[in-house]
């Protein structure tokens, strides 16, 4: 992506126009076993660049699962049972937040709703691209998986002194699965 069209004027002000809150709360993130919670994405996504590094996560357990569930069943005729996840609970101290509610900010920020469940990353990623430029410390937003919202912390701005383990447990995948098809 080029950062140019990330970070135009319009979107600058429509972004600089929200008011960061500080955000202390849970955040449930799921990590494969033996990564490091605090370890960033990698690659893009829905949030993030390939140049941007972020730690994804969700307000509530099942939508950080709901999550990679999606990621590991794309194009998979047999969901990939060996691989091994640990959900994470985390306190999470942020100062500025930027707190994309509902569709209708995220709307209004150029995102097609109707389109938000798919993998058209480009406006989101310019979002929050111009969010980590004006000094945004993560971002709060709808997920496209679960009703819940996600939670996806800048790792160049985030003081990760702020950000606790509170406790971590194995995914079962399969009863997970059985519980959510």
């Amino acid at each position: 992506m080029d950062r140019r069209r990330a970070l135009d004027d319009r979107l600058l002000d429509l972004v600089g126009g929200i008011d960061g809150v500080p955000y202390e709360g849970p955040m449930w993130r799921v990590v494969r076993r033996g990564r490091d919670v605090l370890d960033g994405s990698r690659g893009s996504g829905r949030w993030n660049t390939s140049e941007m590094s972020v730690l994804y996560g969700a307000a509530i357990p099942d939508g950080a699962i709901s999550e990679i569930h999606f990621h590991l069943s794309r194009g998979q005729s047999v969901f990939p049972s060996r691989m091994q996840h640990d959900l994470f609970a985390l306190s999470v101290k942020a100062q500025q937040t930027l707190m994309l509610a509902d569709m209708d900010q995220l709307r209004r920020l150029g995102v097609e709703d109707s389109r938000y469940r798919e993998l058209l990353y480009d406006r989101t990623q310019e979002i929050a691209a111009a969010a980590s430029f004006l000094g945004f410390d993560g971002l709060i937003a709808p997920s496209a998986r679960w009703e819940c919202q996600n939670i996806v912390l800048f790792l160049d701005a985030i003081d990760l002194e702020g950000i606790r383990t509170i406790s971590s447990a194995p995914v079962d995948w399969k009863a997970w699965r059985q519980g959510n098809s």
